[in-house]
């Protein structure tokens, strides 16, 4: 089943709260069932409900309680899943019971989770959206692999946000297990615009993470591309606070998306995490791209080693080095 393929239906979609890449990538996904003459309910926290307003104000959106735990978080996905199994495993369960009470009170017909794993119901169709069919674990991490399949399995579909050959997320997505997934193709929001014939001369710089790292990062960056002819746009978190940076640049803040869109869609280049979703935008984007990976995040280190090993996948700016 593809999205587009679903019409006069009402649907429950949640992200994951862990990034705002999640709720990003369900933008489009949005964007799709409503051209279907679909009915679409949002559930997720005030930040994510606060994003999706600023794209659909006639979305009806439900609070809804984050989980308890940041998924793959410096790397050792492992550590947190056996550290926080007991409440993650609870959270499920609640979540299981809520997601029943939605789909009576609103009449769902279908119900899409975003790497949620509890976010599903036995009374109608649902689906799990994730470009991680695979986790990149070691090896005597196995056991987290085989609770991440067991827990996808209880959905009816999984929704594999990329191409059929797995060109953005590489051995992540392929099916080794016999799921039942289909490749949905690549989900931006940027999807949502007229792409520019032109672009500016600006490089945007898609500032994200502990805010020390990042900003000394941030500095190298800039540093990077001060001798080029291009006008420089950094873009920060809003719980950064005012930042003081030594290169002439123009800041925004992202907590206005749409502001921040009308910046990238123009940009001749982009550096930002090599996270799944920025790459997504990128693709779609058609610009000039340097990427590179919160450190201890083995999902973003494969994704830069997978992106700069394939070099027509981006255009690229230069080639990172995160030993």
């Amino acid at each position: 089943m593809l999205p587009n393929s679903i019409t006069d239906s009402r649907i429950l979609l949640s992200p994951l709260n862990w990034g705002m890449g999640h709720v990003s990538r369900c933008i489009p996904l949005i964007a799709i069932f409503l051209r279907q003459n679909n009915t679409v309910f949002f559930a997720g926290n005030r930040q994510q409900i606060a994003i999706i307003r600023s794209y659909f104000p006639d979305v009806e959106c439900i609070l809804h309680a984050d989980y308890p735990f940041h998924f793959g978080s410096r790397g050792r996905f492992a550590w947190y899943l056996f550290s926080r199994f007991l409440p993650l495993w609870r959270r499920v369960r609640t979540e299981r019971i809520a997601v029943s009470h939605y789909v009576d009170l609103h009449a769902i017909d279908l119900v899409v989770s975003d790497h949620r794993y509890g976010f599903h119901s036995s009374k109608v169709r649902s689906i799990f959206l994730t470009h991680q069919l695979n986790l990149p674990i070691r090896w005597y991490e196995l056991l987290v692999q085989q609770v991440h399949l067991y827990w996808m399995r209880k959905f009816d579909e999984i929704w594999v946000p990329d191409l059929d050959d797995s060109r953005l997320s590489g051995n992540l997505s392929v099916n080794f297990r016999h799921l039942n997934v289909c490749y949905i193709g690549v989900l931006s929001r940027f999807s949502l615009y007229a792409l520019p014939r032109k672009k500016t001369n600006e490089t945007v710089i898609l500032v994200s993470g502990p805010k020390e790292f990042a900003l000394s990062q941030l500095e190298d960056h800039l540093a990077m591309v001060s001798n080029e002819n291009s006008a420089l746009v950094v873009i920060l978190p809003s719980d950064y606070g005012k930042v003081a940076l030594l290169s002439p640049v123009e800041v925004f803040y992202s907590d206005d998306w749409r502001q921040c869109d009308q910046r990238m869609l123009t940009a001749k280049q982009i550096i930002a995490r090599s996270g799944y979703s920025t790459g997504m935008d990128v693709y779609v984007l058609g610009c000039k791209a340097f990427f590179s990976p919160t450190p201890g995040q083995r999902e973003q280190i494969y994704l830069n080693e997978l992106w700069n090993e394939n070099p027509e996948i981006f255009p690229r700016i230069s080639v990172i080095n995160h030993e």
